[in-house]
């Protein structure tokens, strides 16, 4: 394979800030990735992803927005949701007592996803969550 060639495809996806729009983006999601054994961790990804920048961001306000990203490669599946921002907290996972009403879901995309990550990005935030192919459950990958 040529060495500038990636075999990486890469879809993108921004939906308005309502919430009947976390269903799309599963459905998005689920589309995408049919047949993939990760389809269905990858949807509960994103579903949390997606109502957690609708609920907790600009992002579910009048005219607010939120984007997503779906890359997938042989080795990996990367979702990222970006967010618009502006309510002065920043996305962190938290291990809350099974007795908390908030606060547990990026708790739970980290245990199904083999990677997380939180950056900034343009006024908001991306969380990114990654799936390995090749790792069997409970494992890392390398």
């Amino acid at each position: 394979m040529h060495e500038y060639t990636s075999t990486a495809r890469v879809w993108g996806l921004t939906c308005p800030g309502f919430p009947e729009e976390v269903s799309r983006a599963r459905r998005w999601t689920r589309d995408i990735l049919r047949g993939s054994p990760l389809a269905e961790d990858a949807e509960l990804i994103v579903s949390e992803l997606s109502a957690n920048a609708i609920l907790h961001t600009a992002s579910g306000l009048t005219s607010g927005s939120f984007h997503l990203a779906l890359a997938v490669s042989a080795q990996v599946i990367a979702l990222s949701v970006t967010d618009a921002g502006s309510t002065g907290t920043v996305p962190k996972i938290a291990h809350q007592d099974q007795e908390a009403e908030h606060g547990r879901g990026l708790g739970m995309v980290s245990a199904i996803a083999h990677r997380v990550v939180v950056h900034d990005s343009d006024g908001g935030h991306t969380v990114t969550a990654e799936l390995y192919r090749d790792v069997l459950p409970g494992g890392h990958p390398c």
